[in-house]
């Protein structure tokens, strides 16, 4: 019978209850175990590798990875290979510990990912998963904006510079027929680009007067008396579009791919856990935010955020390949060639082992 989360994470504590006696021995005390994994005793090492390295975000939208280290899942599917794992704040660093080989398989937005695979000539990373859908909104102080129009004028809040949700935005401010210089940000809305740690203070000081931003900091601009006046999810057919993908660099995806597919196998189980137990999932992803940044979020900020992430192994290609074409339209990008930037295989053999269907890579695939 397999292991349920909660036997799994009880079995973790009785691993690492040998590394905290150790660490405190040594007066290090647990914040030197904090990160550190441990392999299963007496499992078999996959493809022979000592450990594979994991990146994520703390983003709720990240939740698939977030619940899979939390619950045990990937550390399971690797049996005595070691999980290890590192938290990133934006996907250029993501990326760039992909391709010096800091990390193996990360989860990250499209627009890192379309980038990445972009400015290294389409030879550092394949997209090998979806994992989630959703979780942006446009919040606005209903104060100073009560309707869509008055967007105009105000200053706008996005994460950073060509990412994700800076894209989308650019692109919807078109659609508004309205001018904006995508670099200086600059025109006739004022696109403040900002990290998601600081914009909730920007908001509480007035510097801004809304922001497009992911889950959860939408649901904390909401907590700070702010109005969802557009979820993103409304202007994309079927209300999906991707907002979280797995990446794998290739040179691992050719020399280890049972690590891979281990990888996608866990991935695959921690979104059916998910969407099969919404609330434990929740505490879980939670749980481990509060590991990796000292702190939970509050109860009314996760309740609000929550719903609005649909999690997914579709990697909903054709939303992916329709981003890019809003960067090129903003002039943040070339119109790139993507052709390859999909391996759906791996995942693919996983579904079919499932029972599920499998996933379209929308003619981005690998030939």
């Amino acid at each position: 019978m397999p292991a349920t989360p909660a036997l799994r994470r009880a079995l973790a504590v009785l691993a690492v209850l040998p590394l905290l006696a150790l660490a405190a021995a040594c007066g290090y005390g647990s914040q030197a175990v904090e990160n550190t994994e441990q392999a299963i005793p007496g499992a078999a090492k996959v493809d022979g590798l000592d450990s594979v390295r994991i990146g994520y975000f703390g983003n709720l939208t990240h939740a698939t990875a977030l619940v899979g280290r939390h619950e045990g899942i990937f550390q399971e599917q690797l049996g005595g290979t070691t999980a290890k794992y590192a938290a990133f704040n934006a996907g250029p660093s993501e990326i760039e510990a992909l391709n010096s080989g800091s990390i193996d398989i990360g989860w990250i937005g499209p627009s890192p990912a379309i980038n990445g695979y972009v400015k290294a000539d389409g030879s550092n990373l394949r997209i090998i998963s979806g994992s989630a859908s959703g979780g942006v909104k446009l919040v606005v102080n209903p104060e100073k904006v009560k309707s869509l129009k008055d967007v105009r004028g105000k200053r706008i809040a996005t994460p950073q510079l060509g990412n994700t949700q800076d894209v989308a935005f650019l692109n919807w401010i078109a659609e508004q027929g309205w001018k904006v210089d995508a670099q200086s940000g600059k025109g006739d809305v004022d696109v403040v680009r900002s990290d998601n740690k600081v914009t909730p203070d920007l908001y509480r000081s007035g510097s801004i007067d809304g922001a497009w931003v992911p889950e959860p900091t939408a649901s904390k601009l909401v907590a700070e008396g702010g109005k969802v006046l557009l979820d993103e999810a409304d202007l994309w057919p079927g209300e999906e579009f991707v907002i979280t993908n797995v990446i794998v660099s290739q040179s691992f995806l050719k020399e280890h791919p049972k690590a891979v597919e281990a990888v996608l196998k866990a991935s695959v189980e921690a979104n059916r856990w998910i969407n099969a137990n919404p609330e434990e999932a929740k505490a879980a992803a939670n749980a481990q935010l509060a590991t990796d940044t000292g702190k939970a979020l509050p109860a009314d900020v996760i309740d609000t955020a929550w719903p609005s992430i649909g999690f997914t192994d579709d990697p909903l290609a054709a939303t992916l390949d329709a981003q890019a074409r809003h960067a090129v339209k903003a002039g943040l990008l070339e119109r790139p060639d993507l052709t390859g930037i999909y391996d759906l295989a791996p995942l693919n053999r996983v579904l079919r082992a499932e029972g599920e269907p499998e996933a379209d890579d929308a003619g981005l695939g690998v030939k």
